[in-house]
């Protein structure tokens, strides 16, 4: 049997504090704890980074300040959901171009972003995507 270290419940606190912050879309929040070193591809334990967190809540601004800072826009989650699959789920326009315009990839993950709009019949959101 593995043994886990046991995390410092400080660090959990902050942890949380800053995926709450994704959540919420409290961009100037958030990217100061980044630009402080905080990964700009942390996950949580879900595998959600907080650029999904961001854009699954439709917070087009945070999602850009976090790609900016080297967030990687195609990272999956532990389900094989990309943050772009999310906010085509969500239906969330200025999202998706900013993760568009990060370089976000409208075929990664399972589903895809594409299969996603196709699957909700999203003709306007597919007709991003396929631009």
């Amino acid at each position: 049997m593995t043994e886990t270290p046991d995390i410092d419940p400080e660090l959990l606190e902050l942890w949380a504090k800053v995926f709450a912050f994704a959540r919420a879309g409290e961009t100037a929040s958030l990217v100061a704890y980044v630009d402080a070193g905080i990964p700009a591809n942390l996950t949580n334990d879900k595998g959600d980074t907080l650029v999904m967190l961001a854009a699954y809540h439709g917070h087009a601004e945070t999602v850009a300040e976090l790609l900016k800072r080297g967030a990687e826009p195609n990272r999956l989650n532990d389900r094989g959901q990309s943050p772009l699959a999310g906010a085509v789920f969500k239906s969330e326009p200025a999202v998706i171009k900013a993760l568009l315009d990060g370089g976000a990839d409208p075929k990664a993950g399972q589903p895809s972003a594409i299969d996603t709009a196709r699957m909700f019949d999203n003709t306007e959101v597919l007709a991003l995507l396929e631009r």
